[in-house]
């Protein structure tokens, strides 16, 4: 993850350098399976990856609050309510469908803005991540990446939002962050890896996501 052995650098460098990272090639779908569920039968997938309904997220890094040298970004997740439609009670990046005549990006936006109340002003989009196609809901996922200067104002949707949680990238790097389970989907028994956070289990796509935003800042220095 964040390497320790480099010098540390402003928070403004970090974000210089992992814009540069997102610029070259990514780790790609390599780093999206490490926490994808298996295994993958194709007989209960269900969805055809060209009829794929396009979707947004954003995976917005801002630097945490002011403490010791060596932290690392912290990711904003929340946890949906048990009120939405789809993926009720998970641990999720902000990002939902496109609209009829909107491109990812602008979706990305719009869908912080509709979930944690959070402007574009308070953000820059630094790059993307590889799309994802989720072929359980039939979506291609289209992942975004953000950085803050400051830890932005939240104010999450009461409709959607039950909770944010902020974890550090370093936290989510850890091997003891992440863990297996093992349920029955459609009779199949599935593995499913999972990352730890305060107390939630972050799996299936958004998982497979955060795995690609880790393997694509390993060997970044450290902020100071």
């Amino acid at each position: 993850m964040i390497v320790r052995g480099r010098p540390a650098v402003t928070f403004d460098e970090w974000c210089r350098l992992l814009e540069r990272r997102l610029s070259q090639p990514l780790p790609g779908p390599d780093a999206q399976w490490r926490l994808a569920p298996r295994p993958r039968h194709g007989a209960y997938l269900g969805h055809d990856p060209d009829q794929a309904r396009p979707a947004s997220v954003l995976a917005l890094l801002h630097r945490g609050e002011a403490g010791a040298a060596g932290r690392s970004p912290h990711l904003v997740l929340t946890r949906r309510t048990t009120r939405v439609e789809t993926h009720k009670g998970q641990i999720c990046l902000p990002g939902g469908a496109l609209d009829a005549g909107e491109g990812p990006a602008a979706a990305a936006i719009r869908e912080v803005r509709e979930e944690i109340g959070v402007e574009p002003s308070a953000y820059r989009i630094v790059g993307c991540l590889t799309p994802l196609f989720v072929a359980v809901s039939g979506f291609r996922i289209h992942p975004f990446v953000a950085v803050a200067e400051r830890s932005p104002a939240l104010r999450p949707s009461p409709a959607e939002v039950e909770a944010i949680l902020q974890p550090s990238l370093d936290h989510l790097g850890l091997r003891t962050t992440l863990g297996v389970r093992t349920q029955t989907y459609r009779g199949h028994p599935v593995e499913v890896p999972f990352f730890r956070v305060e107390g939630h289990e972050v799996w299936g796509a958004t998982a497979m996501v955060v795995s690609e935003l880790l393997a694509t800042v390993e060997g970044l220095p450290a902020c100071r």
